[in-house]
């Protein structure tokens, strides 16, 4: 019985090399922060970022996103088991924790050094068109980003088109 889930562990593990970021499957998260901005996978950040950033709700981006201490606990123990460091069959994450340099909090995921080096090519105006704003709008380019998908065959740049290195 022990080899049969050795055999079923080591199939999923195999499976998740080829995934990107683990998809967000949390309902609480979700609920209380996917529903005002993009809900960021968890494997986006490392757990020092997470950790900040819900110690911060009450000045979240300029917004006050507070929330009680109980579904606060609840959010972030999902966010901490999911983070970048804690993904690391999940390609992506994996490399986002390897950009990381030590001892420095990243606040945000257009921090992480593996995203400016993502997107160090992309013109300004292609970020500042009122289409996407910012490079925070992961889903403006990335159109199976909530999917945990950012391969470059699935970006689309708004006024641009496909995206081509």
């Amino acid at each position: 019985m022990r080899f049969l889930l050795f055999i079923f562990v080591a199939i999923l593990s195999l499976q998740a090399k080829g995934l990107e970021v683990k998809p967000v499957d949390n309902e609480l998260y979700k609920k209380e922060c996917a529903t005002c901005h993009f809900g960021y996978q968890p494997g986006l950040m490392p757990t020092q970022s997470w950790e900040f950033i819900m110690k911060n709700l009450a000045d979240h981006y300029g917004t006050d996103a507070s929330i009680d201490d109980e579904t606060n606990k609840s959010i972030l123990s999902y966010l901490l088991a999911n983070a970048s460091q804690n993904a690391m069959n999940y390609k992506r994450s994996a490399k986002i924790t390897k950009s990381l340099e030590n001892g420095v909090l990243y606040q945000s995921i257009t921090e992480i050094p593996y995203h400016i080096k993502k997107h160090k090519k992309i013109e300004k105006w292609m970020i500042t068109q009122k289409e996407v704003k910012t490079l925070s709008n992961c889903t403006a380019c990335h159109k199976k980003a909530d999917l945990g998908i950012y391969s470059k065959k699935t970006i689309d740049i708004p006024n641009y088109g496909a995206w081509r290195d």
